[in-house]
Order: structure tokens, then C-alpha cells, then sequence
């Protein structure tokens, strides 16, 4: 009589095994990134920035943020025609909250790699617009990608603990006049008053933001 022998199962044949690794990756990667943003989810805190040149002629960093109990950072730039469209809503939004005394900062991010997007461009365009917000350069793109952010004008919502409540859309029309629905200042009230964000994330509309990959290949 042959001993009892440990039961081993057969090897999994290489198509199955490179099916069964696809999942898992494509199961991790949807844990990490949003419906619509492929770096990051709701809830995730954002890593603090530091020595962003701003069009005030200042270095920002996270701590300039401390005393604040929300933060809007809008990811745009100085050409694409829908981030020009934004402009005015996004300066309304800023004075709106900085007259309510609410403890709200609005700050937006050119990660532009183009000549008419450098830190002189910005700040002619901040001084023609009167722009109420910081408006700051990431040259080496560092923050656009932390944030996951593809397209200008793109928008994000983070609480007091500085995770993200909000992502994409200002609001649901690129016409002002048809707007119906406000993303960002629903966001803002929920937060502030301690609620849920009904509507956590939108798909964002505007040009893509232009790397020096994709500046060099044209």
C-alpha cells in the first residue's frame, strides 16, 4: 500500500496565470485611482507643496493654508479657451467666500509647459483679471501629477484634514447661463457644514494640460 502523499495542485497553465495577475492589477489600480481621475480617489489626503512660485511675487506652501477649513485648487492656464471661460467664476467664487468670512482659500495651479504659460505670462494675466486667488507655477509638474489632474480647468475640493471630498467639473455646463447644478460650491457648503458630499466626482472638462512630452512630439 502506497503512503498518504501531500496533495499538490497541478500548475496553473501560463495563459490563466497572466489572466489571474491582469485582474489583480486592474482591481488594485481601481482602489487607487477615481471613476475619472487615474491617480486619485475621493478620500485620499493630499501631500503638502512648498516654494511655488505665485504671480504676487511670493513663494507658497502648504502652510500658508493651515487656518483654513476648506481648499479649492483649480488646475488651469492662460490659453485654452475653456480655462478663460472659468476665469470670472473662478474669481466669484474667491471673493464670494473671502466676503462670507468663511475660512475657505481658492488656489490655482498653471502646470502648463509652454511659453505663454511662463510665471510673467501668469502674472500679466492675474493683473488684467484681477485675479483674488494665488495663482501659482508648477514647472516641473510635479503637483498636476500628484493630484492626477489631466485637463484645464480641473478642480478639486479638500476638507480641514486636507483629503479629497471633490474632483473634476466647476459645475455641469460650460455656459454659465445654463448652469443648473454648482459641483465645487456644493462641495464647499457640504464641508463646511459638516456634511457628506452628495456628488463626490465629475468627469472634468477642458484641453489637456501640455507636458513637455507632449509639447516636444509636435
Amino acid at each position: 500500500m502506497l503512503p498518504d502523499l501531500p496533495f499538490k495542485s497541478p500548475p496553473l497553465p501560463l495563459p490563466r496565470i497572466i489572466a489571474t495577475l491582469l485582474v489583480a492589477v486592474t482591481i488594485t489600480c481601481s482602489a487607487l485611482a477615481g471613476e475619472f481621475n487615474p491617480t486619485r480617489n475621493i478620500g485620499d489626503v493630499v501631500p503638502a507643496w512648498s516654494g511655488l512660485p505665485g504671480t504676487d511675487g511670493r513663494k507658497h506652501s502648504w502652510e500658508d493654508l493651515a487656518d483654513t477649513d476648506a481648499v479649492v485648487v483649480v488646475f488651469t492656464c492662460n490659453d485654452c479657451p475653456y480655462a478663460v471661460d472659468y476665469e470670472e467664476r473662478i474669481n466669484d467664487l474667491a471673493i464670494h467666500y473671502a466676503g462670507q468670512g468663511e475660512r475657505v482659500a481658492v488656489v490655482a495651479i498653471n502646470s502648463n509647459q509652454a511659453k505663454s504659460e511662463s510665471l510673467e505670462a501668469i502674472q500679466e494675466r492675474a493683473r488684467a483679471r484681477d485675479f483674488r486667488f494665488p495663482y501659482l507655477i508648477d514647472a516641473s509638474q510635479e503637483l498636476s501629477r500628484t493630484f492626477g489632474a489631466l485637463r484645464t480647468p480641473e478642480f478639486f475640493v479638500l476638507d480641514g484634514s486636507r483629503r479629497i471630498v471633490y474632483m473634476g467639473a466647476m459645475d455641469d455646463d460650460t455656459q454659465e447661463s445654463l448652469v443648473r447644478h454648482r459641483h465645487v460650491a456644493d462641495a464647499l457648503e457640504a464641508v463646511l457644514a459638516g456634511r457628506p458630499v452628495e456628488l463626490s466626482e465629475t468627469a472634468p472638462v477642458g484641453c489637456l494640460i501640455k507636458t513637455a512630452r507632449r509639447r516636444d512630439a509636435r
